[in-house]
């Protein structure tokens, strides 16, 4: 351990000499949240670094390991699908390429901080260390990471996991999930005290590498941001400055494609593109297999072709291709529209075009109020089924340019007054008359054209109001009601309120119950507690029907079925609440919680003891804002607490906040954070 901690200033000391740890100060107020002052914004990202370490060390290194093939070394085979993805996109020779010329000198001073914050922490908390190979961490290492996740997003990893499964059926049609998170703002054409609000309301995991992280950033250079981020991030990628703020919603338009290469019928390294043979470039992913304890290096195969990483299957060689492969300014993006202090800064950011996707609801105290369903989306050739395969033979499908921000679909200061999104279509995001118009978007673009539950109970919520005051902007946000009828997006489920109880005797009180119930997601409620374990019955079952997975009465009884035993068989009764079956869990302690999957405060969970379950994402960092003349108002609440060390006092201290809908006051202001400081340091 010794001589790997000798070698960590030797990345690069000139950057050290630039951070001084005595002009950062490290501020935690009563739930542990860090609010970090420097002289330079490159300070800041080193007190980001040397918190968040004393927070959650181990998630940082974990997404670390991932974005540089190491994970597998620590993790065991578990891990190797992540290294295997992190050589195969080509990050290390993307970062080689392009991180001298594409990265601002700004920039790199920022996530040069960062990364000497995160080294020295691991200098002076070796034991913390999980794998040490990891270290030093570099801009390159960091920048690697970004980009993994990015693809991820970006469905990569799903299109590399159908060709190597020979599974390339694929339409987004049946794969369909729920996803989540939500976006609101309203300005002074519909609230009642001419203010203006945001919800910036995240679904997420509750826990792991893309869990949120909050923290306060102000600098001397003009930064001052409280948002969150996720782990190894060196800024804010949600959040709300002096000016503005500005939430993401995850969007699913097509950005990624698979060509299928017409390969010569003898030399088997080659294929044909407009009548020409081309050579593909072998390459192999270096990857260690663990056997009986024995760590085994393997090689596995892969290829480059002028579309993009290649792999083979039984049925031939199938190249992927998606922007996020030739783009490694994420992070500035995000670090830029942190710095941004109008509409006109912050959307010169998004011009960046360096985010491959992610809806984007923002306000500022200019009573501004924007959407855009943000992504790079490539220009294709028309006359091509982009949703599925197509062909590699051919210049034509080669796309190599991709969609300017001004084209894509978005609504600025609409004549509603409103804006929202809950990962549905782009095209009804405001009121009627302020949409953006399908038809002026190509179909090859792939955008939503589905609602679900929550982009219909939102629209519900909001054109129930003339006038909306924050105390109902606060209701909507919080709203937990299905609407009549469901508006799944991945399956029709209404087949259930046809159906007569009397006809279906072993079920009559279950159906009842739920064709009764309110549809509210409370904890106190047996109609919610009914459809949840309905609902897990039902997931087996409704993977196996064919498309468009209309549910038929036949498939509904027999989950109703398989829902009375499990009643039965864990819970003794039918009289079963939703807080008795479905629990928030953090270490020793465990409350009933709210929400169901595709409601507004939305929740997704997995088995936890005694046949109940434990939620694991959904609603995670919420932060509400709003704007006044006397600068922005904040409240914001997440799950568990900012710590992930089990005896810490904020591992788990905002969770009966959390469950009862209520939030914590945060503010930007120096002063009264510095009046209500529990403790002030300085990072070593």
């Amino acid at each position: 351990m010794k001589s790997y901690f000798a070698l960590l200033y030797f990345f690069p000391i000139l950057a050290f000499t630039q951070i001084n740890p005595q002009n950062i100060e490290i501020v935690r107020d009563s739930f542990g949240v860090p609010h970090i002052y420097g002289k330079t914004d490159a300070e800041v990202a080193y007190g980001l670094a040397w918190a968040h370490s004393e927070d959650d060390f181990n998630t940082i290194q974990i997404g670390y390991l991932a974005g540089n093939n190491l994970l597998a070394k620590y993790l065991g085979n578990s891990g190797l699908g992540a290294d295997f993805l992190a050589q195969f996109i080509g990050s290390k020779e993307l970062f080689s390429t392009l991180y001298e010329n594409d990265i601002s000198k700004e920039y790199k001073a920022i996530i040069e901080g960062y990364a000497l914050g995160i080294n020295r922490y691991a200098e002076t908390h070796a034991n913390e260390v999980l794998l040490p190979e990891l270290f030093p961490i570099t801009p390159e290492k960091m920048i690697r990471y970004a980009q993994l996740q990015l693809f991820i997003s970006s469905k990569g990893d799903q299109w590399v996991q159908r060709i190597v499964n020979n599974q390339l059926h694929f339409s987004f049609a049946d794969d369909e999930v729920q996803k989540g998170s939500n976006t609101i703002a309203f300005n002074s054409r519909i609230t009642k005290d001419g203010a203006t609000y945001l919800a910036i309301n995240t679904h997420q995991p509750l826990d792991g590498p893309v869990s949120w992280y909050e923290a306060h950033l102000c600098s001397e250079e003009g930064t001052n941001i409280l948002g969150a981020l996720f782990a190894g991030s060196p800024n804010i990628l949600i959040g709300v400055n002096n000016h503005l703020g500005w939430a993401h919603t995850v969007n699913q338009p097509d950005k990624t494609d698979v060509f299928a290469l017409e390969m010569h019928s003898k030399d088997k390294l080659k294929y044909c593109v407009d009548n020409q043979y081309l050579n593909l470039t072998p390459k192999k992913a270096s990857l260690i297999l663990k056997i009986l304890g024995l760590s085994i290096p393997i090689k596995k195969k892969y290829y480059e072709s002028i579309y993009g990483p290649t792999l083979k299957n039984k049925s031939g060689y199938y190249a992927l291709r998606t922007p996020a492969l030739f783009e490694i300014r994420a992070l500035e993006q995000w670090w830029r529209m942190n710095k941004a202090t109008s509409f006109t800064e912050f959307y010169n950011a998004l011009k960046m075009k360096a985010l491959p996707g992610y809806n984007i609801g923002y306000a500022d105290k200019n009573d501004t109020i924007f959407y855009i369903s943000n992504g790079l989306i490539p220009k294709r050739a028309s006359g091509y089924n982009w949703e599925n395969v197509v062909p590699g033979n051919t210049m034509k499908t080669l796309w190599n340019t991709t969609y300017d921000i001004e084209e894509l679909p978005q609504v600025l200061q609409p004549k509603s007054g409103y804006i929202y999104n809950a990962n549905h279509t782009p095209f009804r995001s405001s009121g009627e008359e302020d949409n953006p118009n399908e038809n002026q978007f190509s179909k090859d673009m792939g955008f939503e054209i589905y609602d679900n539950n929550r982009s219909t109970r939102l629209k519900m919520r909001i054109d129930s109001y003339d006038k909306i005051d924050y105390e109902d902007f606060k209701s909507i946000k919080y709203d937990r009601e299905y609407p009549k009828p469901y508006v799944f997006s991945w399956m029709n489920l209404n087949h259930l309120d046809l159906m007569d109880p009397e006809q279906y005797s072993e079920v009559t009180p279950l159906l009842q119950r739920l064709q009764a119930w309110d549809r509210k997601a409370d904890p106190d409620s047996f109609g919610a507690g009914t459809f949840a374990i309905f609902y897990n019955q039902l997931g087996p079952l409704y993977r196996a029907l064919p498309l468009p997975k209309i549910i038929p009465p036949s498939t509904i009884l027999e989950a109703l079925v398989l829902t009375k035993k499990y009643m039965l068989k864990y819970f003794k009764t039918l009289e079963v609440t939703l807080g008795d079956y479905q629990k928030l869990v953090r270490g020793s302690k465990e409350i009933p919680i709210f929400g169901l999957p595709d409601i507004v405060t939305a929740m997704a969970s997995i088995p936890h003891k005694d046949g109940k379950v434990k939620v694991v994402s959904g609603e995670s960092y919420i932060e509400l804002v709003r704007f006044t003349p006397d600068g922005p108002e904040i409240e914001s609440i997440i799950s568990y607490g900012s710590s992930d060390h089990s005896d810490s006092p904020h591992y788990n201290d905002q969770m009966e906040l959390y469950a009862n809908f209520k939030t914590k006051k945060m503010t930007l202001n120096k002063e009264n954070v510095f009046l209500n400081a529990i403790k002030r340091y300085h990072p070593q």
